[in-house]
């Protein structure tokens, strides 16, 4: 039996057992005590104890592992023949930058963000600060008209 394998069938199998063992390779602020447990709604909710941040996570983790100067993010675009690549520590400053810009316009946790933009370095960027800034961000693209016509 493959590694993979393994890993699937104690997935499958001891489903809490093995997203704790996973739980411990994340660099969490505040570690899950509970692992699995039901809301009030009887919706299974996964860690709900646990405290982190996916911006966090995604930047300025692999900055403080020594991982700064490697590449975080490719752009390649087909369109406009543009290549660009942004290191760890260049996306955490831009990241932050504009986290910032959004904090001064008193963006808080529990606002709702919408980004419409295409599909640029700065959208990835606009994501992970709302992602610093806020529980949930809505990204629509092509589709964002039309579900916004006629609201205020």
């Amino acid at each position: 039996m493959s590694a993979y394998q393994k890993e699937y069938q104690w997935a499958e199998q001891q489903p809490e057992s093995f997203w704790q063992h996973q739980a411990e390779n994340i660099d969490w602020f505040e570690a899950p005590k509970t692992i699995l447990a039901k809301d009030n709604n009887g919706i299974e909710r996964w860690f709900p104890d646990g405290v982190m941040n996916t911006a966090w996570l995604a930047l300025d983790y692999h900055c403080e592992q020594g991982r700064g100067d490697n590449t975080a993010l490719i752009y390649d675009s087909p369109v406009t023949g543009v290549k660009e690549r942004y290191s760890y520590n260049v996306m955490r400053d831009k990241v932050a930058k504009i986290a910032g810009m959004l904090a001064s316009q008193g963006v808080a946790k529990g606002d709702r963000v919408i980004i419409y933009m295409p599909m640029i370095p700065e959208a990835a960027m606009a994501m992970l600060a709302c992602a610093r800034l806020v529980p949930f961000t809505l990204w629509y693209l092509a589709v964002l008209p039309q579900r916004t016509s006629g609201t205020n």
